[in-house]
């Protein structure tokens, strides 16, 4: 065991000399879920790197293993799937027995629907050292304790945690491991799968944004500042009257992913009308070589641009016109011409056909 985590940290440290535009996440999801039917409570379990799912176990499904979730994780050798595979199925009777323990210290009975998680992981700045770890509990959808790293201790989320809380502050090897694991192990994993994905993983696409204005039947105006088709998912999109940021006035979405792989996201901010060019959407996205200032281009830019479309056709269609009255008047010519020679081939033919007629 002593050789496998050296050798962690030793590959960890080469990895560091390489340098990655912003910072990255390796984050694991846990759950534990039981409700009426279930002869034992389900496992899940979900691994991030960044935004994209790179690793997923379902203790209902029938291979009982760790499954990729994207194509580049496929490389990783044979010992490396038997290990992630060990892990899950250990953590499916782990989480199976917590899940039972904390719903006993709710006085909750074991027939109801209830669900007990752990998130937890790592994140290294772009020269790849470590920016910070985290580890949270929750039970049944709420905060149940959470580690500060910093002063080692445990924060109850209620008092139902408080059982978890004092026993684990008790016996400080659970807070230590924790830290250790973070600002170590989780950091060489994360290293190692940047490297590995890193065509994927390490891609920039800038935003496509544009503002559009709305009105709605009471007739207040709103301006909304959309971003799409941008990957990795972290962005800032914010409103600007006169130059001042709009925080307080502003109503965002969560950046949601487009399913292709990137992101959008869009912030929209209401105004009284006539007042649409005091506002200007600011965009900062790691894809973009400087920030974006965007304002709503009124109806008369719209209008113009039409204008000299329409314009642009007019002058087509009399081209067209013109063409057509040249080709038909060429046409008129020729077969005019036509005429007149048919018509003195006819005579001609007929003075012949009248002299032999008369010999």
């Amino acid at each position: 065991m002593e050789i496998y985590v050296l050798s962690l940290l030793l590959l960890g440290v080469l990895v560091l000399t390489e340098t990655w535009a912003g910072s990255h996440s390796l984050k694991y999801f846990y759950a534990a879920m039981s409700q009426p039917g279930l002869a034992k409570p389900r496992f899940i379990s979900v691994t991030y790197v960044d935004d994209q799912q790179v690793l997923s176990f379902d203790s209902d499904r029938e291979s009982q293993s760790t499954e990729p979730r994207t194509p580049w994780i496929k490389q990783e050798i044979p010992d490396y799937w038997e290990r992630e595979t060990q892990i899950s199925r250990e953590a499916t009777q782990r989480y199976r027995m917590c899940l039972q323990k904390v719903s006993s210290y709710y006085n909750h009975s074991e027939g109801g629907v209830h669900t007990y998680q752990r998130l937890s992981g790592c994140e290294v700045f772009s020269n790849g050292s470590f920016s910070r770890g985290f580890v949270q509990y929750a039970y049944d959808g709420q905060d149940y304790l959470a580690l500060d790293t910093e002063t080692l201790r445990w924060i109850a989320g209620n008092t139902g945690a408080l059982n978890n809380k004092l026993k684990w502050e008790a016996d400080q090897s659970v807070a230590k491991y924790w830290k250790g694991y973070m600002q170590e192990e989780c950091v060489y994993w994360l290293h190692r799968y940047l490297e590995n994905g890193k065509q994927t993983l390490l891609k920039t696409d800038p935003p496509y944004v544009q503002v559009t204005r709305h009105t709605s039947s009471d007739g207040k105006v709103t301006l909304r500042c959309r971003a799409q088709d941008f990957y990795p998912a972290e962005i800032s999109l914010t409103w600007l009257r006169d130059g001042e940021e709009q925080l307080q006035e502003t109503e965002l979405i969560e950046t949601r992913p487009a399913g292709d792989g990137t992101f959008q996201k869009w912030a929209a901010v209401g105004m009284l009308s006539g007042n649409e060019q005091k506002y200007t959407c600011r965009v900062q996205h790691e894809g973009l070589p400087e920030r974006l200032f965007l304002k709503w281009e009124p109806q008369s830019s719209s209008v113009g641009l039409s204008a000299g479309v329409i314009t642009a056709l007019l002058l087509l269609l009399a081209a067209v016109i013109v063409g057509v009255v040249i080709w038909r008047k060429n046409t008129s010519d020729e077969n005019r011409g036509s005429y007149i020679t048919t018509e003195s081939s006819d005579s001609a033919q007929g003075s012949d056909v009248s002299l032999t007629a008369k010999a």
